[in-house]
């Protein structure tokens, strides 16, 4: 059993920068693919970034590539989203989430399975 438990979330203006964090604990976080999504008010939740076992793969919904950086640290069982030049719409609700298998594609990655979900953060970006 994999727990998760996201911080850094805030109230920024559009044009600031966050940088979220996820921690692991109750597993082999160096076993498992790793993805962000947020849920904004009245949406469905979408797929943000996702990132590999090893951190050489990554991935990302087209709206945030070039602003959205997702990182991770086996070591300190920790995986990162830092995001720059945020908008009006990237405010949501972000739930980092695992996934036991390693992502080889974009489509794996945005599909999972995830099986183990944080709490969620929120990110407030003002205009």
């Amino acid at each position: 059993q994999v727990q998760l438990v996201e911080s850094g979330g805030g109230l920024v203006q559009a044009g600031g920068s966050l940088k979220l964090s996820c921690a692991a604990s109750g597993g082999t976080f160096s076993r498992h693919g790793m993805g962000w999504f947020r849920r904004a008010p009245g949406k469905e939740r979408e797929f943000v970034a996702a990132i590999s076992w090893s951190g050489g793969r990554t991935y990302y919904l087209d709206s945030v590539k070039g602003r959205f950086t997702i990182s991770r640290d086996n070591v300190k069982n920790t995986v990162y989203l830092q995001m720059s030049n945020l908008k009006p719409e990237d405010t949501a609700v972000y739930y980092c989430a695992a996934d036991r298998t390693n992502p080889v594609s974009t489509a794996q990655a945005m599909g999972g399975p995830y099986d183990y979900w944080g709490q969620g953060t929120q990110v407030t970006v003002s205009s």
